[in-house]
Order: structure tokens, then sequence, then C-alpha cells
């Protein structure tokens, strides 16, 4: 039996520029269902959401919503329309609560009661029917990402949407966090709402979704019900062709992890007893890690946990208030980052716009930063530019950067190619030790293979790696071991042999292993 069209988007396109973000895309949503949207970055997911939204507005295309156009020029445009959104930062006001946080922006039932009673009842009423309980007098800056992710959708459902844009709402979640708002999402299509679930993740289209929508280079590639649907059908639809898909497939599976036993002599990096920070509630309170040769241990955790400051102390970029941390058997107290550099240490950061990148400088200038005082870049006094033009050239081509040459104005590249310039400086000397933070966080299927490929052949030649990732799928992939870190403590570890996403995730949520 058909199912009514609730909203229909035609031959939408938009460009940024000389860049065609989407191009004549079409999408139909139906009452009662989840709708993925997928593809790889920059294939026009969010930037379509976003015209739906009044964020953008495109050069040409239609929307209607229950077979009547509806012109959208704003956010309050659609919102009057019956449609919301939850991005990925959420828009919060830390110093009100959540009921003022909800709230804000609407019209008070009571006008001049300021206590919002009415209106804490209607939040209360709704969080019960769509089982996202919340506190409505918690101050929002108190809250976990799982709450305040909530306090979102609230919003959207107080102002009554009908249809509701999650744009990659779990990426901040524990998996027991991700069961609870799958369950709320069926709970709401079962009322007659609509949801439209924007993600990259194939295993969670295939989970929750009832059709599935692929985009590529801003078109429209396929759409297929749940039960049409295979993880190769949409790596196919995400890649096209440029991709052995069976060899892709591997990548989807728990299998990457190297077989070989990593040395238990001396360890690559020690950390005893690490603490971080001087307030009341230190950043990392007494954080103890060991990783040897070949070994890859990786970091779990809600961001915003302490993985960031781990990273930074162990580079000597934050001070340590306590404990000790050892690379290679010397103690790094007292070491500068270059010194730390000549060590052998490598560092992939997790905000590759912010950190460790020059975005008008050129290509050649941002693989070489950080060792341009070294050979064969420079002799001490001066650079040496045929070396460096030389050396850069070998880089751009064994990795495989998508750029016009050494000289190129890097910020002129994607996100995926920025990152393989973070991966060819961290691996044009030798490494014994690399710190990946989020190293493919928003990147696509190929590029995402390539970093793995890159990290996998340097381990087995004996390279120890500190994987610092909010992506579960990818540590359970590469990782010999996994630490759990909560609130800046180390909550427990899981060997390979154990590993266990609720078990991971009941530690993310600050309980001990084995409590």
């Amino acid at each position: 039996m058909q199912k009514e069209i609730i909203l229909e988007m035609q031959d939408i396109h938009k460009r940024f520029g000389s860049v065609i973000a989407l191009d004549n895309v079409s999408l139909r949503l139906e009452r009662g269902e989840i709708h993925g949207l997928l593809g790889g970055n920059g294939a026009g997911k969010t930037t379509l959401m976003n015209v739906l939204y009044g964020l953008y507005r495109p050069e040409k295309g239609s929307i209607s919503v229950a077979g009547k156009p509806l012109t959208i020029r704003a956010p309050k445009d659609a919102i009057e329309g019956g449609i919301g959104m939850v991005h990925q930062q959420f828009l919060q006001v830390n110093r009100f609560t959540v009921a003022e946080n909800i709230v804000l922006g609407t019209p008070l039932q009571q006008k001049y009661d300021l206590n919002l009673n009415a209106e804490k009842e209607k939040i209360r009423a709704l969080g019960e029917q769509f089982g996202l309980p919340v506190n409505p007098d918690k101050p929002i800056h108190t809250l976990p990402m799982g709450i305040r992710q909530r306090v979102e959708i609230l919003k959207a459902l107080y102002r009554g949407v009908k249809i509701l844009i999650l744009d990659e709402p779990t990426t901040n979640l524990t998996p027991q966090e991700v069961d609870a708002l799958f369950s709320s999402l069926r709970t709401m299509v079962q009322a007659g709402l609509t949801v439209v679930f924007i993600t990259h993740k194939l295993r969670e289209v295939l989970e929750v979704c009832d059709r599935i929508t692929v985009l590529r280079h801003g078109r429209n590639v396929l759409t297929l019900n749940r039960e049409e649907a295979s993880e190769e059908a949409f790596i196919k639809g995400m890649v096209g062709d440029d991709l052995d898909v069976t060899q892709s497939i591997q990548f989807t599976d728990s299998n990457l992890a190297t077989q070989v036993a990593p040395s238990r002599e001396a360890a690559t990096l020690q950390v005893n007893r690490l603490t971080v920070g001087s307030g009341a509630v230190p950043e990392l309170d007494n954080c103890s890690i060991s990783i040897h040769e070949g070994e890859i241990v990786g970091v779990a955790g809600v961001a915003g946990n302490g993985q960031l400051e781990l990273a930074e102390s162990l580079l000597g970029l934050r001070p340590i208030q306590s404990g000790e941390v050892l690379i290679n058997g010397r103690h790094i107290t007292n070491l500068s980052t270059r010194e730390l550099l000549s060590e052998g240490v490598a560092y992939i950061p997790e905000d590759r716009w912010q950190d460790g990148f020059l975005a008008k400088a050129n290509v050649a200038q941002n693989l070489i930063l950080g060792l341009h005082r070294r050979e064969p870049y420079s002799n001490g006094r001066f650079l040496n530019w045929s070396q460096i033009f030389q050396r850069c050239t070998d880089l751009i081509q064994e990795f495989d950067i998508k750029t016009q040459g050494p000289t190129d104005t890097a910020g002129n590249l994607s996100g995926g190619n920025i990152q393989r310039v973070m991966l060819a400086r961290a691996f044009s000397q030798p490494v014994r030790f690399l710190i990946a933070h989020n190293p493919t966080r928003g990147l696509d299927i190929p590029s995402m293979e390539f970093i793995y490929q890159q990290i996998l052949q340097r381990q087995e030649d004996g390279m120890a790696t500190l994987l610092i990732s909010e992506n579960m799928d990818e540590l359970f992939l590469l990782s010999n071991r996994i630490v759990a870190i909560c609130n800046g403590a180390v909550m427990g570890e899981l060997q390979r042999n154990e590993f266990d996403r609720y078990k991971l995730g009941r530690m993310m949520s600050g309980v001990k292993q084995g409590e």
C-alpha cells in the first residue's frame, strides 16, 4: 500500500561560487518513515537539508509539503511548515535551563508568568510520549551530550514539527544512547512523524531506516527500501566505480587489527598517573596507559572527556601537573615539541583546519611545517627549496594528494586531501610513535581506507599508535586494545577478544570496569 507523500523536493540546484553543491537533486519523503540520507564527505547531504530548513536558498527547484507548494526563505518558514532540524553543533544557551532553551523564541502560554510551569508540563509530556525524558529545570551546561541532544529534539517537537531532520545524530553518543535514540525515532514514526536521518554510517541506516537515499557529488544516485538494501549497493553508490567494492567491504568488518603479537619488552609510551589541569576538577585525572612496539591502542570516549588534553600533554603542548610520561624510555616533561619530533613522534590532530594547517600557505609549506629546520629541508640556517619541492612532489604522488602541485594554495584542497597532507607530513620522517586523533572524521570511504592502510603498514614495521577516536567502528577495526575514558579518568580497558559495544559504552558513560 502506497504511503502518503508528506514532502517533495524537486530539482534542487545550489552552488557556492564555481562549486556546484547540489545538481538538480530530488527527494521524496513518506509520512511515518525514517528516511536515511547517505553519502560521503561533500556528497551534499547536509547542504540539501540546509536548503529544506531555510539556511540556504537554492538557485532553482521547488518544495512542497503535503502536496502544497512551500516557499522557504528562512528557518522560521520551515518551522511554520512543520519542518525542524537538529544540527551536529547544538544551538543552546549554556546558562539557560532545559525549559528556557526549548521555549526560546516561542510565545509563552502565560504571557506574564515567567516560571514556565505550563511549558514545563508540555515538555515533560513530550518527553514521556517519545522516550526523551529530561528535567526541565536543569541548567543545560551541566548535562552530558546525549541529554543535550534530547533537548534539541524536544525543541523541535515542542514547535509541532511533522518532519524532523537529524544531522549525524549518533556522533557523540554511547551505544546505549544510540539504542535509546533509535527507540525514540521508531516511536515518533508510529505517531505519524517523518524523520530524515543524515549519516555516513552504513550499519546505522541498515538498522533504523525504512528507506535510504544515496547522494554522490551533489547528485541523486539511488533510493532503496531497507529490504532491498545491502552494504555493497551503498558503498558502490557512495564511491562509484572508483573502488573495488569487495575490497571495501572488509573495512566494515572488525578484522583489520594485526595478528602479530606486540612486543612486551619496552613500552614505546608509558603514562603513569598523569594529571593535567589545575582546577578543582582536573582535565586528566590520574591516567595510566602503556603502548608497546607494533601495537595500536584505542582511546574511546564521548567528545570532551579529556582526549584532547591527553594528546596535547603527550606532545608537550600542555603542562603536566603530576605523574610521568616516558616515550622510548625518556621522560618528556622537559622536552620541547621539536625534540619529541626528533624522537620519532608524529601527530595527526583532531581539527585539521585549526591545528597544524596553514590555509593561505602552499601545499609544500604545509608538508614541511614543523620539520622545516631539519634535513633535507634545511641546513639549519637556510631552506633548500629545490630539495623541498622535490620531496613534496614525491609525497604528493605517494599519498595521492589531489592538487596541482607543491605551489598550489593549501586552502583549495578538500577535507580528505587536507588529511592526506597531514598524514604525508607525519610519515615523511621515520615514526616510532603516532598520536592520531579522529584521523578519519568527515572523510569519504576511499580516504578512510587510505589512512587505515598507511597506519597498518607502519604498524607492521613496529610503529606504536595511540588512536583517539569517537568512532567506535574505527576503534574496533584497528585496535589491539581499547581504553575507555570519562571525565578525564580511565574507566577500564578491553583486550581485542573482549571487545563489546555495550561494555565499552558503559565505561564511556562513567561506570568503572567490573562495577
